[in-house]
Protein backbone atom coordinates (compact mmCIF):
# COMPACT_ATOMS: atom_id res chain seq x y z
CA UNK A 1 0.00 0.00 0.00
CA UNK A 2 2.87 2.31 0.57
CA UNK A 3 4.55 1.80 -2.95
CA UNK A 4 7.23 -0.68 -4.33
CA UNK A 5 10.08 -1.93 -2.49
CA UNK A 6 12.54 -0.89 -3.07
CA UNK A 7 11.68 1.83 -4.84
CA UNK A 8 15.42 1.37 -6.77
CA UNK A 9 16.98 -1.73 -7.67
CA UNK A 10 20.17 -2.73 -9.52
CA UNK A 11 20.50 -5.73 -11.48
CA UNK A 12 22.74 -7.02 -13.47
CA UNK A 13 21.69 -7.74 -17.50
CA UNK A 14 19.70 -10.85 -18.42
CA UNK A 15 18.38 -10.94 -14.39
CA UNK A 16 14.75 -11.32 -13.94
CA UNK A 17 12.71 -9.23 -11.40
CA UNK A 18 9.33 -10.67 -9.60
CA UNK A 19 6.91 -7.97 -8.47
CA UNK A 20 4.42 -9.42 -5.85
CA UNK A 21 1.51 -7.70 -5.22
CA UNK A 22 1.64 -7.97 -0.70
CA UNK A 23 -1.83 -5.53 -0.66
CA UNK A 24 -4.97 -6.05 -0.36
CA UNK A 25 -5.81 -3.58 -3.27
CA UNK A 26 -4.92 -4.48 -6.95
CA UNK A 27 -1.71 -3.18 -8.34
CA UNK A 28 -0.67 -3.09 -11.54
CA UNK A 29 3.05 -2.55 -12.78
CA UNK A 30 4.53 -1.63 -15.53
CA UNK A 31 7.09 0.61 -17.43
CA UNK A 32 6.70 3.92 -17.52
CA UNK A 33 5.17 6.29 -18.47
CA UNK A 34 1.56 6.47 -18.44
CA UNK A 35 -0.50 5.48 -20.07
CA UNK A 36 1.40 4.08 -22.85
CA UNK A 37 4.35 2.41 -20.57
CA UNK A 38 6.66 2.48 -23.66
CA UNK A 39 10.10 3.63 -21.90
CA UNK A 40 11.52 0.09 -21.53
CA UNK A 41 12.18 -0.85 -25.11
CA UNK A 42 9.55 -2.82 -27.19
CA UNK A 43 7.06 -2.01 -24.24
CA UNK A 44 3.56 -0.69 -24.86
CA UNK A 45 0.59 -1.36 -23.39
CA UNK A 46 -1.00 -1.46 -26.76
CA UNK A 47 0.95 -4.98 -26.82
CA UNK A 48 -0.87 -6.81 -23.95
CA UNK A 49 -3.02 -9.23 -24.81
CA UNK A 50 -0.77 -10.08 -28.28
CA UNK A 51 1.66 -12.80 -26.39
CA UNK A 52 4.66 -10.63 -26.68
CA UNK A 53 6.58 -10.27 -23.39
CA UNK A 54 6.73 -6.73 -22.69
CA UNK A 55 7.54 -4.44 -19.38
CA UNK A 56 3.78 -4.54 -18.09
CA UNK A 57 1.90 -6.72 -16.31
CA UNK A 58 -1.06 -5.79 -18.61
CA UNK A 59 -3.53 -6.49 -15.51
CA UNK A 60 -3.79 -5.14 -11.50
CA UNK A 61 -2.48 -8.12 -9.65
CA UNK A 62 -4.37 -9.51 -6.70
CA UNK A 63 -2.87 -9.90 -3.49
CA UNK A 64 -0.30 -12.58 -3.30
CA UNK A 65 -0.22 -12.67 -7.20
CA UNK A 66 3.33 -11.76 -9.23
CA UNK A 67 4.33 -10.59 -12.32
CA UNK A 68 8.17 -11.27 -13.46
CA UNK A 69 10.46 -9.90 -16.40
CA UNK A 70 13.67 -10.28 -17.62
CA UNK A 71 15.68 -7.18 -18.22
CA UNK A 72 18.19 -7.56 -20.93
CA UNK A 73 18.72 -3.56 -22.41
CA UNK A 74 20.96 -2.29 -19.77
CA UNK A 75 19.90 1.77 -18.56
CA UNK A 76 18.04 2.97 -15.92
CA UNK A 77 14.05 2.21 -16.28
CA UNK A 78 11.05 3.68 -14.58
CA UNK A 79 8.08 1.84 -13.81
CA UNK A 80 5.02 3.37 -12.44
CA UNK A 81 1.63 1.39 -11.07
CA UNK A 82 -1.44 1.74 -13.70
CA UNK A 83 -3.30 1.61 -11.03
CA UNK A 84 -2.17 4.51 -8.78
CA UNK A 85 -0.10 6.23 -11.09
CA UNK A 86 1.88 8.50 -7.98
CA UNK A 87 3.56 4.94 -7.19
CA UNK A 88 6.69 4.67 -9.17
CA UNK A 89 10.00 3.26 -8.78
CA UNK A 90 13.58 2.43 -10.92
CA UNK A 91 15.25 -0.60 -12.27
CA UNK A 92 19.02 -0.19 -12.98
CA UNK A 93 20.63 -2.15 -15.19
CA UNK A 94 24.22 -2.78 -15.56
Amino acid sequence: SSGFEPKTLTVKAGTTVMFVNGDSNLHWPASAVHPTHTAYPGSGIEKCGTGEVIFDACHGLAQGESFSFIFNEKGSWKYHDHLSVSSTGTIVVE
